[in-house]
């Protein structure tokens, strides 16, 4: 994940471009996205066409929740070192490598580029890890296969940086991608092309010869631990990549478009989201015309969009962290806020209610474990998944008002409420536009079996373009959580009885 000079000046640069116009910063954005006045004639546009029909990419749309796992050498350190934490001065946990500045522990980079040497993690068991997300209702998941440290958590054979030479020797991605996919759960592979401890590695303009040569080699050597991936896990269903914002990476466009073709070629169906690759005028997630650059939009990182109308019809997930940019493991979680489940709730079907995903990030600890909060979110949306995951999976976006007591979504003629604000006087009403000839039938709160009483409401408003139907939530039902109704749509039965009106 890209974060941001520490230098105060930058950072109140960044901060104008992101408050004042809804563009992109780095990887991430907010707000919609401004549309092209005029089309530009492209060769290295999109590959695929926009909402892919396959099997692949309808399974995609029906995810719902992913786990996210960001684990290599970096959860030895925890996000601190001696003491230090990313709360001062340290880099986030992922990042630590790239620690500058006074309180830069002496002889850094050698002391981090050797901690593969203790990494033995004496409590990994992947089937457990896969069991929990399984449990957890997770129908996808995403792994890091090595980061910007460049440490290859598979013995790759283009690189001697890669846990074969660390004590734990075996090959956690097959590992990982084996015991998921044993559970159900499609994998995908997370990929950062930035490399900071490799020599070839450039991440300004190619300028010299010798620059040229090195970053032509650094290429093919990506390009090689790609299919490399692709060979030895045949399994994954596509690629999460990360670490292409350099200038290098951004005018090798001719390259990477050819490598997508590649990739896709060998693996038919293999999906890849819109951070690999840029077109020739450097357009990053879309091309210049405003067209999605991958198969789905995977620029949500920690924050979700405020309405549906900003997505243009694109597949998207977001991913998002439980403390604040803890993507990997965290020692000390205290002092800062950190999403409690129903958080996390609320965000999942706020996704699902704009026909995205939302993946949750775990970094387990340098022996293999989950942090103990994680273990504690997980088991707590696993038990509500398990009552309510019918309003999670496979649903649609709903063209209704939007709800003031939760998110809607839709399953051919089942409409579900996700109650997160529970009415003070126990009525779910329920705005229907007139123009439509569905309304709900039957209801009835999923976990329970009590079919709850409808009621048609004549609100009485001017030009009011709604009909409108009160659920009644029983007094006896209590909960502390939010809860789901299950609405059956059918044509309606009710009369409406107009009275004379009243002369003005």
């Amino acid at each position: 994940m890209k974060i941001y000079s520490r230098n105060k000046f930058v950072l109140l640069a960044i901060m104008i471009i992101h408050f004042v116009t809804p563009k992109m910063v780095n990887a991430q954005w907010t707000g919609p996205k401004d549309k092209p006045r005029e089309r530009k004639e492209l060769k290295y546009g999109p590959i695929t066409p926009k909402n892919r029909k396959d099997n692949d990419m309808n399974a995609f749309r029906n995810y719902g929740l992913g786990q996210f796992i960001h684990w290599g050498v970096y959860a030895i350190p925890g996000n601190e070192w001696q003491g230090v934490s990313a709360r001062k001065g340290a880099p986030a946990s992922e990042w630590i490598r790239s620690w500058e500045g006074p309180t830069t522990p002496k002889n850094w980079l050698n002391i981090y580029d050797n901690l593969y040497k203790q990494f033995n993690p004496k409590d990994f068991a992947p089937s457990k890890w896969a069991k929990q997300a399984k449990d957890m209702g997770a129908k996808y998941m995403i792994f890091t296969t090595k980061h910007h440290d460049g440490f290859a958590l598979w013995p790759t054979k283009y690189s001697t940086y890669n846990i074969s030479k660390s004590p734990y020797k075996k090959d956690i991605v097959k590992e990982v991608v084996e015991a998921y996919t044993a559970e159900g759960i499609d994998v995908f592979l997370y990929f950062s092309v930035l490399e900071w401890n490799n020599p070839n590695y450039i991440d300004k303009a190619i300028e010299t010869s010798e620059e040229k040569k090195k970053f032509k080699m650094f290429l093919e050597y990506t390009r090689n631990q790609l299919l490399e991936l692709l060979e030895n896990y045949p399994q994954i269903k596509g690629f999460w990549f990360d670490g292409t914002w350099d200038d290098s990476w951004i005018n090798s466009y001719e390259f990477t478009y050819n490598l997508e073709k590649e990739l896709r070629e060998k693996h038919p169906g293999l999906i890849i989201g819109s951070r690999f690759r840029n077109d020739e005028f450097g357009e990053r997630h879309f091309d210049s015309n405003g067209d999605l650059l991958g198969d789905y939009e995977q620029g949500w990182e920690r924050k979700l969009p405020a309405k549906y109308e900003w997505l243009n019809g694109n597949d998207w997930d977001a991913v998002m962290t439980i403390p604040p940019n803890g993507w990997g493991y965290m020692k000390d979680w205290s002092g800062i806020y950190t999403k409690t489940t129903n958080d996390l709730l609320d965000m999942l079907m706020r996704s699902v209610s704009m026909d995205g995903n939302l993946v949750l990030n775990f970094g387990p600890d340098g022996n293999g474990n989950m942090h103990p909060e994680e273990d504690k979110i997980a088991k707590q949306i696993g038990e509500w998944m398990k009552v309510n995951n019918e309003a999670v999976y496979g649903v649609r976006h709903v063209e209704l008002p939007e709800p003031k007591l939760g998110y809607y979504t839709q399953k051919d003629s089942i409409l579900y409420l996700t109650v997160f604000n529970r009415p003070v006087n126990n009525i779910a009403r329920i705005s229907i536009p007139n123009k439509l000839t569905k309304v709900p039938v039957e209801a009835v709160i999923l976990g329970q079996n009590q079919l709850l009483k409808i009621s048609h409401s004549d609100i009485g408003i001017d030009l009011d373009e709604n009909n409108y139907f009160d659920i009644q939530i029983p007094t006896e039902f209590q909960s502390s959580n939010p809860f789901v109704i299950k609405m059956k749509l059918g044509k309606s039965n009710y009369k409406s009885q107009k009275l004379m009106d009243a002369k003005m």
